[in-house]
């Protein structure tokens, strides 16, 4: 393994989770490009899960950009609260509704730089957007999962996400790189968790130099 280029060890890690996790998806509930937008927001330091217990609430009371720009910040701190940093968040959601309503006719933009323009968006948001609404493969979504992910697997020695994307679309095919989040974001939740990794239940234990398998193992 140690001796196999770094692209084709990449090309078989995809391929074996694309098959161990032909389900793999955003899972964040949305409808449309603006609540996956309002959602993604949200999911900041909060788990999808819980985003997905909020957002139904928040888009039946608000289902358009110019009803969440007129929204009062009261009435969404309170639907919000439970994700965490409410306060910030419900600002942030407010003002970029507003932006939408004012600068794109109440249409989420399709260009990083434009998404990256709006309150409470950045690259993270962005590239999740881009490639889960829109099917545009600008970025690699990073997050603690594939942050943590592709430094076990050696593909990156960065902290940095920024830099940690820079390595990776370096690595991977352009057409891969929004199903490739997906891919480690399910690998990091269902098997490599960050405190106790199941190495030998792992797909891609062949490929990973930060693996820990039992001797025992018949791996």
């Amino acid at each position: 393994m140690s001796r196999m280029p770094i692209k084709e060890r990449s090309s078989k890690i995809y391929d074996a989770l694309t098959q161990y996790f032909p389900d793999a998806r955003c899972e964040l509930n949305h409808v449309g490009a603006f609540q996956l937008l309002i959602a993604t927001i949200l999911s900041a330091q909060c788990t999808d899960v819980q985003v997905n217990k909020v957002t139904p609430i928040l888009f039946k009371k608000f289902p358009t950009p110019a009803m969440m720009a007129n929204a009062s910040l009261t009435d969404l701190m309170e639907i919000i609260k439970s994700t965490g940093f409410y306060k910030s968040k419900a600002k942030n959601i407010k003002l970029c509704s507003q932006k939408l309503v004012m600068e794109f006719y109440e249409k989420v933009p399709k260009t990083m730089a434009e998404l990256t323009s709006l309150p409470g968006v950045g690259r993270k948001t962005a590239n999740v957007v881009l490639g889960n609404a829109f099917n545009i493969n600008d970025g690699i979504v990073v997050d603690t999962h594939v942050k943590r992910i592709s430094n076990l697997l050696n593909l990156t020695n960065k902290a940095n996400p920024v830099k940690i994307e820079q390595d990776l679309v370096k690595i991977f095919p352009q057409k891969t790189w929004c199903n490739l989040s997906h891919l480690f974001i399910f690998l990091g939740r269902k098997i490599c968790v960050a405190r106790r990794p199941r190495c030998e239940e792992c797909p891609i234990n062949i490929y990973c130099p930060s693996k820990k398998i039992n001797k025992s193992s018949k791996f």
